[in-house]
């Protein structure tokens, strides 16, 4: 978390599935941004976005259960709806309310989950080459495995194996993937629902404002295919594909990633006062 920028505040939630890890910066007042990062991951993902987000919003990020941050998992949880539960539990005990939840991959499956099944406290959702819009690819997992192999080798390396796998993860800081790293190598998930496609009903059931950015080297995702999917079934949904820019897209388009989310966070807004 040395990436993020000063001050911030760390604090832990009680749930029904556990003891949930949130960080927390920005302005204090203010419609909340709320951050769901990806499988595998943790909070310090953000580091990029946490200055431009906070300037005019609090900012809170959330170590999702499950996954190797500072949260502790008790409760399996089994389901979407367990899914929604636990978010939700949190948005509330933290006395969050039109939020602005924004998820990353598997974190924007859990974005995608919450508007379908736990949408009362959400002003919008932002899903970044998020899962549920088709299965995954076993190339994803390829690409994963592929990574990993990777990371063997010396950095002066990595930057041909960032080009070929689409994986900007691979030249960040090394101080960002260092515990990454070593939750791969000795961190086991007990369980979690898969990313699995949400149903027609399920997207066309969404009723809060959506945007959608996908990657046009996204490993996860066809993208004309889920632009497609997105448009046809998300009511008034905004998505686009983002040329030339892997699965990574906080990480590896940090400026275009800031600027789409907080314009569309603003226009939200604004169509919310004048409507």
């Amino acid at each position: 978390m040395s990436l993020w920028p000063e001050p911030r505040e760390e604090c832990d939630v009680e749930t029904r599935f556990g003891v949930v890890h949130v960080h927390r910066a920005g302005v204090e007042r203010g419609e909340p941004i709320v951050l769901l990062h990806g499988h595998g991951a943790n909070s310090s993902n953000w580091y990029p976005q946490i200055e431009a987000f906070g300037e005019h919003h609090p900012v809170y990020a959330i170590d999702t259960i499950d996954d190797p941050g500072r949260s502790v998992q008790h409760t399996v949880v089994k389901d979407s709806r367990d899914n929604a539960a636990w978010v939700n539990e949190v948005l509330e005990r933290l006395g969050l309310d039109r939020v602005h939840l924004v998820g990353l991959s598997y974190g924007g499956w859990l974005t995608l989950n919450q508007a379908v099944y736990g949408a009362e406290r959400l002003a919008s959702v932002t899903l970044l080459d998020p899962g549920g819009l088709q299965k995954v690819p076993l190339r994803f997992l390829a690409g994963t495995i592929g990574g990993l192999f990777a990371m063997l080798f010396p950095r002066r390396c990595r930057p041909w194996f960032a080009r070929v796998l689409a994986n900007h993860a691979l030249i960040a800081p090394a101080r960002l993937m260092a515990p990454i790293v070593l939750s791969s190598r000795t961190y086991r998930p007990s369980y979690r629902p898969a990313a699995r496609p949400f149903t027609d009903e399920e997207l066309s059931s969404i009723r809060v404002p959506a945007l959608v950015l996908l990657a046009g080297r996204s490993m996860l995702l066809s993208p004309k295919k889920a632009l497609r999917r997105a448009s046809a079934l998300i009511p008034g949904v905004r998505a686009e594909i983002v040329q030339g820019i892997g699965h990574g897209l906080p990480l590896e388009a940090p400026e275009l990633v800031n600027t789409r989310v907080l314009r569309f966070i603003d226009s939200e807004a604004r169509s919310r006062f004048t409507g």
